[in-house]
């Protein structure tokens, strides 16, 4: 049975709204990703994932990989 958790991550990076489609398609390529959503007025990062099939780690890696930094926050 997949269990579901959102984590919230936050960037102080995202300054526009290209942010939100590099990010979002970065996130929603993992396995195991079923729902990113950028916030740029909150610098928050929303994502619902499987834990079991994508770590925060992962997460971070992602948004990584799209050019920003971002850290965990608010579990």
């Amino acid at each position: 049975m997949q269990t579901l958790r959102t984590t919230n991550l936050y960037s102080n990076e995202l300054s526009c709204p290209s942010c939100i489609g590099k990010i979002e398609g970065r996130l929603h390529a993992l396995a195991g990703v079923e729902q990113a959503s950028v916030h740029t007025t909150t610098g928050r990062i929303e994502v619902r994932h499987d834990p079991e099939a994508v770590s925060v780690a992962d997460l971070v890696a992602a948004v990584g990989e799209a050019g920003y930094t971002a850290a965990p926050r608010g579990f």
